[in-house]
Formats: structure tokens, C-alpha cells, sequence
């Protein structure tokens, strides 16, 4: 039996719903294979979008940026956390070595960390990574003019050039230091259309509009319980901010499925990111963004939103006014673009079995 040790990034929900897609068609494929999976992601999050089974190893092997909030970096703690990371770099590749030795994998696969990948080449084990980014080239953009970072930045790629191969998920970052890449199509999720029972639910009113906030696994406050009330419309927000008002609804009481819930309603609001964007888009949801700070990535994903979507830019002060509601009116009366296929998955998931005897 085949072993596949994957480690998914905790960096917010998005590297899951990259991996999620690709491990249950290669589970379609491979139905007998062993798989194991390491990630500080909540478990009932990681067994809500992965269908195959698997063991689960809580641990973090990637931290990429330390943040402030949903879209804005701490530079200060990030830059500590890479000095402390990188303070061994050897030892900390051998003991990751050792980790896999005893796990015996066939294969080592990343969204999107970088030690597995080292620990993999020191061992001997063939290894391939995959994202839309890498963070290479995310700490360079953030750290590239500090004369400490040099090493740590030449460490990183060291381990990602050692992969056999990188899957450039579309969209991506151009990736010009890695030789190792293949473009895949997008990756996403499809869900299932249950509006009647989102309404339902909510006791909204038949034309009533129903927008999500979903900032990818990150908090942001963004004074929600002071937004003005937009008749006709009512907001899906975290259950943690505790509001009670009529037009704010909880979305974990719901208990429907993310992706399900994203293809259900009328807008979502969020922020630049992978999973949000793709699945958005694939499953023909309208999208209201803010940018995020310093975070290089986000000019990718916003052209291909951009022509495969509705969508339209925000700023920081209309969202935390809550002054979004011509916004939104210009977002649903845009034309609707043909919706993309997410083929990423059962493109990736053949080219991993390849690699597993």
C-alpha cells in the first residue's frame, strides 16, 4: 500500500481548499492509499472538505508571515520568527528527516511548506510541493533588502528547488526562481446550490439579498455592529463578533457547508486569497474585495478574478464604514462571465500518482 504524507499550511483556510480537491480525486483514483496528513488546522475543518480517510498529525511545519489581522503583517514578530527558524537550519532539516523515517512515506507532498521538502531531500524520499504562491518569494518581496535575510532566502529555495516538482496552481505568481514549476488549471470546490434552505433558515424574505463576509480563517474587525442598515439586504458574519441585529446573521449556527454556502448566497466579502477567489468564481458567486498589505500575491489573483467573475475593489475606509452598498449594487449589475472549470484537481491528482509506486 502506497503512503502519502501531505503537510497543509495553517496560514488561514486557503491551503486547504487547494489540497482538499486534489486528495479526494486522488483518492478516486488510488482507493487504497495510505494517507497522512500533518496541519494545525482544526480537524473537524480538515475532515469537512477532505472525504478520503486519513491520519492526522497536529503540527506546523510553516508559519509564512505572523499577522496583525486578516490583511496586514506584523514585520517585526515575522522577521524574529524566521531568524528563530533558520537558526539551525541543518539541525532542523536533520530532525525533520528523522520525523520522516519514521512515517516511511512513498512520497512527501506540501501546500505549502518548505521543510518537509528539505527533510525529504536529506532523507531520500521524492517530494513535490504545490500552491499559488511560494513563500520564497513572499518573504523576498517582504524582507529581500535586510542583509540578514539573504541566507534564510537562498535556504528556502534551496528546499523548494529540491522538490520534483512545484504545481503552479492557476492563478499563480510568476515563480521566476524556480525551474521546477507546471502550470495546473484552478483548483476549487464545487457546491451545491441550497438557497431555499439558507432562506429558510434565516427566515429571510424571498428577494432578499444575502452577502457572506469570509475573510479565509483570519479575524479582522471591521466594526460590523456599527455598518448601517441596507433594507433588503442581510450579512453572514463570523459568530464570534457577537452581534445582535436583525440583518446579521451567524454563519456557524447554519451548519451547511462552506462551499455550499458560497454558491448560496448573492455576494461574498472578503479579501485577496486562493481558496475564496477560485471557488467564488468557479461556482459563480459575485466577490467584494479589500487588498491586503505587502502581500504580492494578490495582483495574480485579482486580474484573473477580474475576467473570470463579478467583482469589485473596495477600500479599507467604505469597509469599515460599512458604505458598501452602491458597491454592491454596481457588482450585481455586471455581466456575467462564462464560469471556469476547476480541471486543477484531477490534473494534479493524476500527476501525483505518478510519483507513488
Amino acid at each position: 500500500m502506497a503512503h502519502l504524507f501531505v503537510d497543509i499550511s495553517s496560514h488561514g483556510f486557503g491551503h486547504l481548499a487547494q489540497v482538499a480537491p486534489i486528495l479526494n480525486q486522488l483518492a478516486r483514483i488510488r482507493p487504497e492509499l495510505r494517507l497522512t496528513i500533518r496541519s494545525g488546522l482544526p480537524p473537524e475543518k480538515m475532515r469537512a472538505r477532505i472525504a478520503a480517510p486519513f491520519e492526522h498529525l497536529v503540527g506546523r511545519s510553516d508559519f509564512g508571515f505572523v499577522m496583525l489581522d486578516a490583511v496586514r503583517i506584523d514585520h517585526a514578530a515575522t522577521a524574529n520568527a524566521y531568524r528563530n527558524w533558520h537558526g539551525d537550519w541543518p539541525e532542523r532539516v536533520a530532525d525533520e528527516a528523522g520525523s520522516l523515517r519514521r512515517l516511511a512515506p512513498d512520497l512527501v507532498l506540501t501546500d505549502v511548506a518548505y521543510l518537509p521538502l528539505a527533510g525529504a531531500a536529506a532523507l531520500g524520499v521524492p517530494a513535490l510541493s504545490m500552491c499559488s504562491l511560494n513563500w520564497a518569494d513572499l518573504f523576498d518581496h517582504v524582507f529581500g533588502q535586510e542583509p540578514w535575510a539573504r541566507t534564510i532566502h537562498q535556504e528556502i529555495l534551496a528546499a523548494y528547488r529540491g522538490a520534483k516538482c512545484f504545481l503552479r496552481l492557476t492563478p499563480a505568481m510568476p515563480m521566476p526562481e524556480l525551474a521546477n514549476t507546471r502550470s495546473i488549471a484552478p483548483v476549487a470546490a464545487l457546491g451545491h446550490d441550497c438557497r431555499g434552505e439558507l432562506v429558510a433558515q434565516l427566515g429571510a424574505a424571498p428577494k432578499e439579498r444575502i452577502v457572506l463576509v469570509a475573510f479565509g480563517g483570519f479575524d479582522k474587525n471591521l466594526n460590523a455592529a456599527r455598518w448601517p442598515v441596507m433594507p433588503g439586504l442581510r450579512w453572514l458574519v463570523p459568530e464570534s463578533w457577537e452581534i445582535a441585529r436583525g440583518d446579521m446573521a451567524a454563519l456557524e449556527p447554519l451548519c451547511m457547508n462552506f462551499t455550499d454556502l458560497l454558491r448560496s448566497v448573492d455576494a461574498v466579502l472578503t479579501k485577496p486569497g486562493y481558496g475564496t477567489f477560485t471557488e467564488a468564481a468557479c461556482n459563480g458567486t459575485p466577490v467584494l474585495y479589500v487588498r491586503r498589505d505587502d502581500w504580492p500575491e494578490q495582483d495574480c489573483l485579482i486580474d484573473w478574478l477580474a475576467k473570470n467573475a463579478r467583482c469589485a475593489e473596495i477600500s479599507e475606509a467604505e469597509l469599515m464604514s460599512g458604505r458598501m452598498q452602491s458597491a454592491l449594487e454596481q457588482l450585481w449589475q455586471q455581466s456575467r462571465p462564462a464560469v471556469p472549470r476547476p480541471d486543477g484537481a484531477a490534473e494534479a491528482a493524476e500527476l501525483i500518482a505518478s510519483y507513488l509506486p
